[in-house]
């Protein structure tokens, strides 16, 4: 009954549960959940989703409780897509699953613990290629989720080089930008390396002076620009790449902001190393990664899922002197 519903309802160009490509390996459909409403529910309930909310945006361990994580991000990042796929009688259920799954495979201390692991592990290192590899090989004690097609093509190439081959991907490639220049200028603001008037005046006069008003201009104008493609007018692009220059320039470069990042970089290297000598202090579940693919990928794997406060409690009980007591 829901796919017929989809079928008389979503847009034309609205990727549909029953013309999936299906998944990796074949299972017995549901009678409740169509495909793609199967694979949201199944990324919310998995481990990497429930790590997300103690892993850093852009402020490293932030002693504040209003400051985003990257599971804040990505309900925000949910939130912006579903409401542009609605609009445009897109499928919502794809969107929210590629929304909530899109950054299940980021590093401990954000975008700081990404390029750590990319510069120590051979292979090199994305986290939009790692959430894919979370959510078919390190999920469910190394059976992976088994997501349709649609899902894995839009949270692989939520960013990159290539664009997702559905529209519902490419909601949540905008999404994913217009949420995180936005909230992100809000926590600048929070810590005082910004004020809302030191944006560039082509983004304020264009996109607004406040970041509740500035999604809400991007929401609606992508709305308005986008039909067989999801597209923005010319005039909101510009803006929105100023946007994210400016943001680069003033925050994710800043010294004051970032001051603690090199420190990031230092300690996954140690716990690196360590496992790399110690392959036994890795969970069973790394082990057998290493049995098949090799150690040096198990090792990235585990430290990719760690969360901040797991990943400073590991190197504190491996190379910080506890105090002695008698026993």
């Amino acid at each position: 009954m829901l796919e017929e519903m989809e079928e008389r309802n979503l847009s034309p160009y609205a990727a549909k549960s029953r013309n999936s490509k299906g998944r990796e390996r074949e299972e017995k459909q549901c009678s409740v959940r169509p495909v793609f409403q199967r694979d949201r529910d199944r990324i919310l309930h998995c481990k990497s989703f429930r790590r997300l909310k103690n892993k850093t945006q852009v402020f490293l361990n932030p002693q504040e409780d209003h400051y985003r994580t990257r599971l804040s991000h990505t309900l925000e990042v949910s939130q912006n897509a579903r409401t542009i796929a609605k609009a445009l009688r897109l499928n919502e259920d794809l969107v929210e699953a590629i929304a909530l799954g899109h950054d299940l495979g980021h590093t401990p201390f954000g975008h700081a613990g990404e390029r750590a692991l990319m510069a120590i592990y051979p292979g090199g290192f994305e986290h939009n290629a790692q959430s894919l590899r979370t959510i078919d090989r390190l999920e469910k004690d190394g059976r992976g989720l088994n997501l349709s097609w649609e899902v894995r093509d839009g949270i692989r190439w939520h960013t990159g080089e290539q664009w997702p081959e559905t529209l519902e991907g490419r909601i949540v490639r905008f999404s994913d930008r217009i949420a995180y220049v936005n909230h992100d200028t809000d926590d600048a603001v929070r810590a005082g390396i910004l004020h809302e008037t030191d944006l560039p005046e082509e983004v304020r006069e264009i996109l607004g002076g406040h970041y509740s008003r500035r999604i809400d201009t991007v929401v609606r104008d992508i709305i308005r620009s986008s039909g067989e493609d999801i597209r923005m007018s010319p005039q909101v692009e510009h803006a929105m790449t100023t946007f994210r220059d400016f943001m680069f320039e003033r925050v994710y470069r800043n010294p004051v902001a970032k001051s603690e990042e090199i420190k990031v970089e230092g300690m996954l290297r140690a716990l690196y190393e360590h496992y790399l000598a110690d392959p036994s202090r890795l969970p069973e579940d790394y082990r057998s990664v290493a049995e098949t693919e090799g150690l040096d990928r198990a090792v990235c794997d585990y430290i990719a899922g760690m969360t901040d406060q797991f990943a400073v409690s590991v190197f504190g009980e491996l190379y910080i002197p506890m105090g002695w007591s008698r026993r």
